[in-house]
């Protein structure tokens, strides 16, 4: 396995990071053990959650990796825990406090509880899950300094910012002489790369390492994305339809280099310098190993063409992209 750091910090992280949204409602209890368990063995340290992980029952998927933690033999220590704090949790003692945002209230006690499901005392990385623009930086670096200085917390990150906002979260920080943002999670992958335009740009200058998340675009770059099998939303079907013509060279392509869809289109996420780690998010311990090689996969400059032949991206980052 290869490490990088994340951002400007100083922790180093796994260039695959373990994404655990399936645990619990799709991957039962001892196979999500097994997962976490070879993932630690072959190098896999960097583990992404979200308080609100659980489908129906939400807090469920950082209570399986609590338990799992529970079991002892080093566990804890070996991960690089990221998790999430906006959403709604459906918490009736908190009331309206309780709905999506971000406050200095809501974070200690969404904290709090992340922290007692995942039966441990600090997270490295605590994630805003998205922009919350009723809340001042005054008022969120505020308790995220308060944090890190008890020891809850180590790192800030973001998901879902746009340029924009790390820009002026950044700034803010600063003007504090705090830290501020180490990572931002963004959706990127062959199929969205909007992300090239503003966000990739932001995050290489003001010192934050990106975490793309799906990056097989649902599915969608996998490797039996046009093989018809298996029950697809109405959704699903549609963009299927959008893209075949793409997917199909694409699929075309891969057949030349040797390589399964979704290695490729992991293993090029990885060229890109702004790139920490993609989210992995399997749901079988083949799945896993499957994913393991993806780091020694070296795409071609020709190869790299290729792609972007059949994914064209925005070409330039903004405003280059748009304009003379």
């Amino acid at each position: 396995m290869q490490y990088t750091y994340l951002g400007k910090s100083g922790l180093k992280v796994s260039r695959l990071c373990l994404g655990t949204m399936n645990f619990g409602p799709e991957t039962e209890e001892k196979d999500a053990f097994r997962i976490m368990d070879a993932a630690v063995d072959a190098g896999i340290q960097f583990f992404d959650t979200a308080n609100v992980y659980g489908r129906d029952r939400k807090g469920w998927t950082e209570e399986i990796i609590g338990r799992w933690f529970k079991q002892g033999g080093g566990r804890r220590e070996k991960v690089v825990l990221a998790t999430k704090v906006y959403g709604d949790m459906q918490n009736d003692v908190d009331g309206p406090n309780a709905d999506r945002g971000l406050s200095a209230y809501k974070i200690r006690r969404h904290l709090e509880a992340s922290l007692k499901r995942l039966q441990t005392d600090h997270i490295e990385l605590y994630q805003m899950h998205h922009i919350d623009r009723n809340v001042s930086w005054d008022e969120l670096w505020g308790v995220f300094e308060g944090l890190v200085q008890q020891g809850t917390v180590d790192y800030i990150g973001s998901s879902n910012f746009a340029g924009w906002h790390i820009a002026v979260a950044q700034a803010e920080a600063k003007a504090r002489h705090f830290l501020g943002l180490v990572s931002e999670q963004h959706l990127y992958n062959l199929l969205q790369r909007s992300a090239e335009l503003e966000v990739l740009p932001a995050a290489q200058a003001l010192g934050l390492g990106v975490i793309p998340w799906s990056p097989l675009s649902g599915g969608l770059l996998g490797r039996n994305a046009l093989a018809g099998t298996g029950a697809r939303s109405a959704r699903s079907t549609e963009k299927l339809e959008q893209h075949r013509e793409q997917l199909e060279r694409f699929g075309a392509l891969c057949r030349e280099l040797g390589e399964k869809e979704d290695v490729v289109a992991l293993a090029w996420l990885l060229t890109n310098p702004a790139v920490t780690a993609p989210i992995i998010g399997p749901r079988t311990l083949e799945q896993l190993e499957d994913s393991l090689r993806i780091t020694e996969v070296e795409l071609s400059n020709d190869v790299l063409t290729q792609l972007n032949e059949i994914f064209p991206g925005p070409g330039r980052p903004a405003p280059e992209a748009y304009s003379w």
